[in-house]
């Protein structure tokens, strides 16, 4: 089997590829620089640069699943700019891959694309379910629905298309968790708004080993990738600070205080949504990291 993972050299796609390796499955990538391209028998990478309409054809040579993992963070300052560029980032990249396949005789026959639970309204009692139309009206419920309409039109092109909605991805390295952890670390932790707001996270090995399970067994439709029991932001900041002993003297962050210095990007860290993973579970897949106090122990 081979796939062509986009985003593959991003915090999941290292990790994915990784796993692909393992299980013997070759893995092609696309790269906007050509001077990062690796060829290996069983990792190739190949040029593109999907605001230019540019790609290498070759990518697509006996590939029968695309992973769309593509798209700018949203860890930057949300100018209007940029705004731009986090949107387009998913949609462009996704549009390109399209016409490509469309226009050109092809073996795909699987489009696994990234998401995100961000499309849910911020609700701290509402469990959210697949089956939940309710969409936010936040510039990252925005993005999603642009990022999941990019991928439902491969549909039109007789593939399986399957949306993976993800949660905060908890890392050693990279991504919130390190966010989280730093303060607490030096004495300064707490919690952040009211703190009442879900966490509904997902250990980075799990979330790589969704998209293993997804790829290898065919799934298609929209599934949560959160882990079953999902925290707040008041729980998470407790477990953090109960595990590196440090105390949690300092009271909350005001939400205020937070959009000052965070602009509309504030709902990072005050707005969250209690996901389900039921799905998810039901299609066979087993968690490594159910609570988040082993996930924690793990990362730390």
């Amino acid at each position: 089997m081979k796939v062509l993972i986009t985003g593959a050299t991003g915090l999941i796609g290292t990790q994915l590829t990784k796993e692909c390796h393992k299980a013997g499955i070759s893995v092609n990538y696309l790269t906007t620089s050509k001077e990062k391209i690796e060829n290996e028998p069983n990792y190739k990478g190949f040029y593109w640069n999907p605001y230019e309409g540019k790609i290498d054809k070759n990518a697509f040579k006996d590939v029968t699943t695309i992973i769309n993992l593509v798209g700018a963070t949203i860890s930057k300052r949300w100018t209007k700019s940029y705004k731009k560029t986090i949107i387009e980032s998913r949609t462009k990249t996704a549009d390109l891959i399209f016409e490509t396949l469309k226009n050109n005789k092809t073996t795909v026959k699987h489009f696994i694309s990234a998401s995100g639970v961000s499309i849910y309204p911020n609700s701290e009692s509402r469990l959210y379910t697949e089956e939940d139309t309710a969409v936010d009206t936040t510039f990252l419920a925005e993005v999603v629905q642009a990022w999941e309409a990019a991928a439902d039109q491969f549909e039109k092109l007789d593939m399986r298309v399957t949306k993976v909605r993800t949660g905060v991805v908890l890392a050693e390295d990279d991504g919130a968790f390190p966010k989280l952890v730093k303060p607490i670390e030096k004495g300064f932790g707490a919690a952040l708004g009211s703190g009442k707001q879900w966490m509904s996270w997902i250990h980075i090995e799990d979330i790589v080993c969704i998209y293993m399970h997804v790829l290898k067994n065919g799934l298609r439709g929209v599934y949560n990738a959160t882990a079953p029991n999902p925290v707040t932001n008041e729980k998470m900041t407790q477990k953090i600070a109960a595990y590196l002993e440090k105390d949690l003297w300092l009271p909350n962050v005001p939400g205020f205080v937070l959009r000052l210095v965070l602009g509309q990007m504030s709902v990072l860290v005050l707005k969250g949504q209690l996901v389900s993973s039921k799905k998810l579970e039901e299609s066979g897949y087993e968690f490594r990291y159910v609570n988040v106090a082993p996930a924690i122990k793990n990362l730390l």
